[in-house]
């Protein structure tokens, strides 16, 4: 009787969003659901709380369900002091966008730097880097970020005198170059020794392999876990929401906390974050596909 043999599987879950593929409709088409119902609601919201349409909708579900909340609800349209709440919310939160958008354009650039002195370092024949870099990637690894955010900003920004700002890319920064390192380092070690042989061969130094040869090549391979990590550092970028940094979060909260309702402002919010990386998902994908262009 034949021996079956049995064929290990690796299943990778990683927190970023689905990177719509041309090849996959089920993803493409999820995605763009997931991104025109965000759009959607972000529309609808508002103009569904307008007032002639708000008193429209009181006065039919007032015939039918008549209430005290409902006549004061139609008083105050009368008299002019209804507010839309998701109108309002939505002018009061550009401010904190732009805090979200600085701290993870300035966290990726800097993390990006960290994760390729990470994965080189790994892959170095010098022992003293190769430990330095292996042992960045564990510890960090085995942090979790909101403890590195309360150290840094907390416990070293108190001897180093660190702001929200500065403390927030700094924590994101190491946190995801340390993540980011190790997939360097697989990208790296994925291409073919034969290219760095050929690449000596022809008189090039290992350096100069590395940076012309290995590193073009391993960026194709590498180029959507990459994605995953912006996109999940784009999510985490919240968690600055604990200093005293006003982002999109902070703003929400503070929006929720001096109206008494959360449901609103966290709505938006959560909205919000999902177009934001529906969006940069769609861009690693056309970045993917261009790379794959100038391949063939």
């Amino acid at each position: 009787m034949a021996e079956i043999k049995q064929i290990p599987v690796r299943i990778q879950i990683t927190d970023g969003a689905l990177i719509p593929d041309k090849g996959n409709k089920t993803v493409r088409t999820s995605w763009k659901i997931s991104l025109f119902g965000a759009l959607g609601l972000l529309v609808f919201l508002p103009l569904y709380n307008m007032a002639p349409v708000q008193q429209f909708v009181l006065q039919a579900w007032g015939l039918f369900f008549p209430s005290p909340e409902l006549s004061a609800r139609l008083s105050s349209i009368a008299a002019g002091t209804y507010k839309n709440i998701w109108v309002d919310i939505l002018l009061y939160l550009p401010d904190g966008l732009s805090v979200t958008f600085a701290v993870t354009l300035s966290s990726i650039a800097m993390a990006t730097i960290f994760g390729l002195a990470a994965g080189l370092g790994q892959i170095s024949r010098v022992v003293l880097l190769n430990r330095i870099a292996t042992v960045y990637v564990e510890v960090i690894r085995g942090i979790p970020l909101l403890v590195q955010i309360f150290y840094i900003y907390f416990a070293l920004g108190s001897i180093f005198h660190l702001d929200g700002f500065l403390a927030a890319v700094i924590s994101m920064s190491f946190c995801y170059g340390a993540y980011m390192g190790e997939i360097f380092r697989a990208g790296i070690q994925a291409i073919p020794r034969g290219q760095m042989e050929a690449a000596l061969a022809l008189g090039l130094s290992r350096s100069q392999a590395i940076w012309t040869i290995i590193i073009p090549q391993t960026v194709k391979i590498i180029l959507p876990a990459i994605g995953n990590e912006f996109i999940a550092l784009l999510k985490d970028s919240s968690m600055v929401s604990v200093m005293a940094l006003v982002d999109l979060l902070r703003l929400a909260k503070n929006y929720g906390s001096n109206h008494g309702d959360y449901f609103p402002p966290l709505t938006v919010v959560a909205l919000v974050y999902l177009v934001m990386t529906l969006i940069l998902s769609w861009l690693v994908a056309v970045m993917e596909e261009r790379l794959n262009q100038n391949a063939r």
